[in-house]
Formats: structure tokens, C-alpha cells, sequence
């Protein structure tokens, strides 16, 4: 038999809350939904917390994308590939590129 639909979109309710008050926990959240008689679960809480946070990470990725595309001054990946493919050429191979890459980046 299936629940009976609230009136309350409780994920919706933990949206508003946490957009007042981004810092607030998830045990807060709970609370302060309990005294609206809404309840929910921490899991819940956490879940729409991550979700949130998931939205903002994408969007900044895709900007940082765009941003270090804009800095190469080219828009055209084949160039880049084929950029790459010299370079891994002059040090002897795509593993040892791989390597000095790795090396430089710690």
C-alpha cells in the first residue's frame, strides 16, 4: 500500500533553510524542522546538502574549463592534440610526457 502524499515537500523545506543559513548542520536543520512539525532525517539533510554543493562544483568546472581554454588563445582541440603529440615526440614518448608532468605537478 503506498504512503499517503504530504502536503510538504520536505526536500523543498530543507532548500529554503539551508539558503537562509548555508552553514547550518544537519542536526539543526532537523530540529528547526521538527518544530514546524516536518519530520526528516539527517540523511535526507545530508543528501539535499551534497546536492546543492554538487550543483555549484559543476558550475565552477565548467567555468575553470572555459577560463583555461580562453588562456590557451586556442579554442581548437585538434591543434592542442596534435601539440601534445610533438611534445610527447621531443621527450621520447606519451610516458615519459606523463612522467615529467607528474613530476612538475608536486
Amino acid at each position: 500500500m503506498p504512503r499517503p502524499k504530504s502536503d510538504v515537500n520536505k526536500s523543498e523545506e530543507i532548500r529554503k533553510l539551508l539558503a537562509e543559513n548555508p552553514k547550518m548542520g544537519a542536526q539543526d536543520v532537523v530540529a528547526k524542522l521538527a518544530e514546524r512539525n516536518i519530520s526528516v532525517s539527517s540523511n535526507l539533510v545530508y543528501f539535499i546538502k551534497g546536492k546543492m554543493k554538487g550543483r555549484r562544483g559543476r558550475r565552477k568546472r565548467a567555468q575553470r574549463a572555459v577560463a583555461n581554454v580562453a588562456a590557451t588563445g586556442s579554442s581548437d582541440p585538434l591543434t592542442t592534440i596534435r601539440k601534445i603529440k610533438t611534445w610527447a615526440n621531443e621527450v621520447g614518448g606519451l610516458k615519459k610526457l606523463k612522467a615529467l608532468v607528474d613530476a612538475l605537478s608536486e
